[in-house]
């Protein structure tokens, strides 16, 4: 029950649970793994762990999540707080309950609190968040690790944004110094000379003249303001392009590069793999390192005990799969959820993680199955229900070429643009 109790700790305290979130979802996949062990009691206990995941998934974080959305807005009587809130409950669960309807999720026959009714709506929103997220970070990796891709910069051309932003900040300061300076003399003008009744009737001339002037200066800071925004931004950009090309020549550098020769060959493959997937309407049958194995043992004639081995083996895998995945997802949503945090959006924000965390678990679990051999894909199966697994593979394989290729073209333009900017 370790989401039970993260989640209860986050809905106190609306403070950092996600380490202990984070947590349990790889214990809990661990524990479907290691679900033999326990075969008198695992589907007594996995149903009632799963029906308290979806309470909590469906149910009362969502409604919390309306509550502090409801909360937040301003000259709202307290009255209608819980009214509101309600409704938008309820509208959320006409909506999340509708999603179902185009999708071939799950036989018509099953009950409408079944644990198939709620595992199969959440499995289309996690699984298209996990899709979109593999998309993206496929093609990003690569990109941001290799040498290759890294823009060459020298000491000279951060020498020379550096000056170009001290020069834009001197005639700043310049600048508001004038203005100071305009501002005091109009008025000592304008103090001094209102005595003379010939000086009075010019000196809304004159003082109009120096207002004009004033207002023309200040014009210029405010363009000399952004123009120093942007000349920062720059020199941010090109000192940390420097700092990536000398971390590049480093052994950990050299090593994700590796890396990110790898992963490019991954993305292609994958690619090339989910295409196939859609246009043929094909669902592997087996788990990859089984037919890796079985392909070692027929082409290359080893002698290994298959069925041993591909069991150990896609453990390890699952479980590295599990732990590298859902720390993406945390650094992902962390970076994301800094940018638009402030006092007022915390709670929503820890909620939303809670909630995104939850539906990634349970799609984890759909998507995991294919990887394990087919006596504890069996297990899975009967645990989570009569779902249309084939249908969720297939989801995963579009959604992930559509992000792919989207992050591939968004990336080949900032990229072709970045020259450019340096220029």
């Amino acid at each position: 029950m370790g989401f039970i109790e993260d989640t209860c700790i986050i809905l106190i305290t609306q403070r950092a649970g996600n380490f202990l979130l984070n947590f349990f979802c790889i214990k809990k996949l661990l524990q479907i793994i290691l679900i033999k062990k326990h075969h008198s009691s695992r589907y007594f206990h996995w149903n009632v762990g799963l029906y308290l995941l979806l309470f909590m998934v469906i149910v009362l974080i969502p409604f919390y999540i309306a509550y502090f959305i409801i909360s937040n807005i301003r000259n709202l009587r307290l009255n209608l707080i819980r009214p509101l809130t309600v409704l938008i409950y309820l509208v959320y669960l006409y909506f999340f309950w509708k999603l179902g309807d185009p999708f071939p999720l799950l036989s018509p026959k099953k009950g409408l609190l079944s644990i198939e009714q709620g595992v199969s709506r959440i499995g289309v929103i996690g699984v298209t968040v996990m899709a979109l997220l593999s998309g993206f970070g496929a093609v990003n990796y690569p990109y941001s690790s290799m040498a290759y891709f890294m823009r060459p910069v020298s000491g000279a051309d951060v020498a020379a944004v550096e000056r170009r932003l001290l020069q834009t900040m001197d005639m700043i300061i310049a600048k508001k110094k004038r203005i100071v300076l305009a501002k005091k003399g109009g008025s000592r003008n304008l103090q001094t000379e209102t005595r003379s009744k010939l000086w009075g009737i010019l000196t809304p001339i004159a003082l109009r003249g120096n207002q004009d002037n004033v207002k023309d200066m200040q014009n210029e800071v405010v363009a000399l303001e952004e123009l120093s925004r942007q000349l920062f931004l720059e020199a941010h950009d090109i000192q940390n392009a420097r700092e990536r090309l000398e971390w590049s020549q480093t052994w950990r550098g050299k090593y994700f590069n590796f890396l990110g020769y790898f992963f490019s060959v991954y993305c292609l493959w994958k690619i090339v793999i989910s295409t196939i997937n859609i246009i043929f309407d094909r669902v592997g049958k087996k788990d990859p390192v089984t037919r890796g194995m079985e392909i070692a043992v027929h082409w290359m004639g080893f002698n290994i005990d298959v069925t041993f081995w591909s069991q150990h083996i896609s453990f390890y895998l699952v479980g590295c799969i599990v732990v590298t995945s859902i720390r993406g997802l945390l650094l992902t949503l962390t970076k994301f959820f800094y940018a638009i945090s402030s006092s007022k959006s915390s709670n929503i924000i820890v909620l939303a993680l809670a909630q995104i965390m939850g539906m990634y678990f349970v799609s984890s679990v759909l998507l995991m199955r294919m990887n394990m051999p087919a006596e504890y894909r069996i297990i899975i199966t009967q645990v989570l229900g009569d779902l249309q697994f084939n249908f969720y593979h297939r989801w995963f394989d579009v959604i992930f070429l559509v992000s792919a290729l989207s992050s591939l073209g968004f990336i080949y333009l900032a990229h072709k643009q970045a020259p450019k900017e340096g220029s």
